[in-house]
Order: structure tokens, then sequence, then C-alpha cells
């Protein structure tokens, strides 16, 4: 039986984390091309990861042999090393008492990938792949929209309830949560480059150009750093380093 061939590109954005987050989804068929998009007033970026990848499978009316690119090694290793069916065979119990993470949307994923023949492909963040860059394009330019949905399934509000009323503390225990959703490849990731996923809240950092050159009792000076707007951990750029 000759399955259509399908090919599925996507890519999520945050501005600012953790309010706003939302995915893009490029999906093509011979010479067509369709695309899907959802923003979420309150969610992570791992659940948005997993998202598209449901989004863009779950569009498809019958059995397909699908090509899937995506940046995530997230969701690439808990399918393929079979993390995700561990858990799901565990009832998706983390620990005795403890739920797994985001196991609503692995349920729906797994669900979904027995349907098709699936293959998932890692494309190297903003490396210039085609489809990728456009949907990066896509995402950027729809964070403009206000009609923001709920993502009923993350359980902020009871995260929320449970924060210190400090509000330092509070967003101490927030960028705390935010960790925890946070791929073990993302939290060892070297950040260099501008819009990388920061290691502590999963926020894209940002280029900062200091306003003063800091050379007292130094033979360098560093041009530029990355910043993460939201837990504000600067992370210092080997390229960006001048020497006097």
């Amino acid at each position: 039986m000759n399955l259509p061939k399908v090919t599925i590109h996507s890519d999520w954005w945050a501005r600012p984390n953790p309010w706003v987050w939302g995915y893009w989804v490029i999906l093509s068929y011979k010479d067509i091309k369709k695309e899907f998009s959802k923003w979420y007033k309150m969610t992570t970026n791992n659940r948005m990861e997993l998202m598209w990848a449901i989004t863009g499978l779950e569009k498809l009316k019958k059995k397909s042999q699908v090509d899937l690119y995506t940046d995530s090694q997230y969701t690439i290793n808990w399918i393929e090393k079979w993390w995700a069916v561990n858990w799901k065979a565990k009832n998706w119990m983390r620990t005795k008492s403890q739920k797994a993470v985001n196991y609503d949307l692995w349920d729906r994923l797994l669900k979904v990938v027995e349907k098709h023949e699936v293959r998932f492909h890692w494309v190297k963040w903003h490396n210039w792949h085609e489809e990728n860059e456009r949907c990066d394009e896509l995402a950027t330019e729809a964070l403009k929209w206000k009609k923001l949905l709920e993502d009923n399934w993350f359980d902020w509000e009871v995260k929320q309830t449970n924060l210190l009323d400090n509000k330092k503390n509070k967003e101490k225990e927030l960028i705390k949560v935010l960790n925890e959703n946070l791929s073990p490849e993302q939290k060892k990731m070297k950040i260099t480059k501008n819009w990388q996923a920061c290691k502590k809240c999963g926020t894209p950092v940002e280029k900062k150009i200091p306003k003063k050159k800091n050379t007292k009792n130094k033979s360098f000076y560093y041009e530029y750093y990355l910043s993460c707007p939201w837990c504000k951990t600067m992370y210092m750029v080997d390229d960006a380093k001048i020497m006097l």
C-alpha cells in the first residue's frame, strides 16, 4: 500500500515568557501547503513543542508516511527512546506519588503517532533550514495577535496559589517551575546565540551591549553578552570576548 508522503515543520515562540506561548505548523503534501497556529495565555515551551507535533499529525485524515522536522530533542528523545511509552505503562506516574510532566500531551502524541508511519528528524536550531525559518517568522509575527487560548491542562493556577506572598520569592518559585519543564538537553546546551532558550526558564535570550567596557585590572572585555529578559540570567559569549 502506497501511503501519502507528508512533511511537517514547526516552531514555537514566546513573548514574554511565561505569559504568552504559541506555535506555528507547516504541513506539506506534494505541492500543497497548509499552515496552522495557536497561542496560549499561560503554558510552557515543552507543551508547545508537543502541541505542534500533535496538531500536525491530527490534521491528517488518513494513514500517511510522515517526516516530522523539529529542533526539539525533548520530543524526539521521549518518543524514539521509548521514555514516554514506559511512563504510559506506569499509568503516567513518574514516582509513586507524582504524575509525569505533560502526560496529557504525551498520551495524545503516542496515540496519533500509532496511526501513521512517522520519522522524526532533528533540525539544528536556527540553522537556516528554510521551512523552520519560515515557521519562526510566522510565529514571531503571530505574537501580535490578541486572541489567546487557555491551556486548561497546565496547572498554573494550582502552582500559583502555592507561591509565597513575597514578590521576589514568587519569581524564584516561578523560575523553578519553568526550569522543571526544560529538557536535560536544553539545560546542558551552551548559550551562544541570540534567541536561544534560557537554561533556567526557557525564555529566548536577547543580545545586550554593555554601557561601559569593564577593563579594570583585566586583559579583555566583552563586546556584548546574552541576557534572559525574564529571569535576568546572563551568558557571556566567547565570540564576544575582545583581548586588549
